[in-house]
């Protein structure tokens, strides 16, 4: 009895140890492939968002000169000065905190495609670290966005009840 398998063990016994995998150390041809489709597709998307943030940095600046240009043409008594500007520099604000939001994940997807690419080049190692690593930071980078929107949805509930309170 000793000698037959016995159904119940653990499968920790039968698992192949993680070195294994690291020591093999080679892409398969399908993982070559797959990188060599996503490459081109995350540059893309980089520059994309470049302009993107560019767009939206361009329209703060503009903002803030309409607002501050509107006040010479709009009656005072109605649109006090001061209001204007805090609006314009709200938006302003708005617009510039975007494409900052905007640009960083875009760099982490241009740099991750343009790493793959050099690395589909050359073959080298390092380069497949660096686009990993940039590949890491990208998600990490948009995990964290959507913890902290997260969080302003309950701060943004509440700040809407006591203004509909206060109203």
């Amino acid at each position: 009895m000793s000698d037959t398998v016995n159904p119940y063990e653990s499968p920790e016994n039968a698992s192949i140890p993680e070195e294994r995998f690291i020591m093999q150390g080679g892409l398969t041809e399908m993982m070559l492939i797959y990188l060599k489709g996503t490459a081109p597709w995350l540059r893309f998307l980089g520059i994309l968002g470049f302009v993107s943030a560019a767009s939206m940095a361009l329209s703060g600046v503009g903002s803030i000169i309409v607002f501050l240009s509107f006040g010479n043409i709009v009656d005072y008594e109605l649109f006090p000065g001061f209001t204007q500007m805090m609006f314009g520099g709200q938006i302003a604000v708005f617009f510039l905190m975007a494409s900052v939001l905007t640009f960083i994940p875009s760099l982490f997807a241009y740099r991750y495609g343009s790493r793959i690419h050099h690395y589909l080049k050359s073959g080298v190692n390092a380069d497949l670290e660096a686009a990993f690593k940039n590949n890491k930071a990208l998600w990490k980078f948009l995990g964290i966005s959507c913890i902290v929107s997260l969080a302003f949805i309950p701060l943004s509930i509440i700040i809407t009840i006591i203004t509909v309170l206060l109203w």
